[in-house]
């Protein structure tokens, strides 16, 4: 038998698991109380569910893909959960190489410029593995002739 403080978590879970950042409530009570996020590639859920799960904890897990939803309106959806909910961290998990993924991290750090102040974290998967990625590695990424420039100067 599962006690009421189990099935209460468990359900939690169910409900907030696998859901779209676009689809949840900008002030969501459970993003408001818990105040940190995860966002990840829903790619990562099918491909890397182990390594999922681990960064899950603590933490209010929504998906997104950019190749379902604009940029624009994911960013202003966050940019409005940020200043709405008072986030203190925002993780975000996504596969190495995918051109969506790679936005999704350059959009996370577009809505600190409008909401300063808030822990972010970058993380991508490459072969398996988690490598954590500073800002800077994807401030870079935006600007072709930088990355350019340090690759042909090795």
């Amino acid at each position: 038998m599962i006690n009421v403080s189990e099935k209460k978590t468990s359900r939690v879970m169910v409900i907030f698991e696998f859901r779209r950042l676009i689809d949840t409530n900008a002030c969501s009570k459970i993003i408001r109380e818990k105040r940190k996020i995860l966002i990840y590639g829903t790619c990562v859920k099918d491909e890397h569910s182990e390594i999922l799960k681990k960064f899950v904890e603590n933490r209010v897990p929504l998906a997104v893909c950019l190749e379902w939803e604009h940029m624009n309106m994911v960013g202003f959806k966050l940019a409005t959960m940020m200043k709405s909910c008072m986030l203190e961290e925002i993780t975000v998990l996504t596969v190495d190489g995918s051109p969506h993924c790679v936005q999704l991290h350059m959009m996370v750090e577009e809505c600190r410029k409008l909401v300063p102040g808030i822990k972010i974290n970058h993380y991508v998967i490459y072969k398996g593995k988690v490598v954590e990625v500073s800002d800077k590695a994807v401030k870079t990424a935006r600007y072709l002739s930088k990355v350019e420039k340090l690759i042909s100067t090795h």
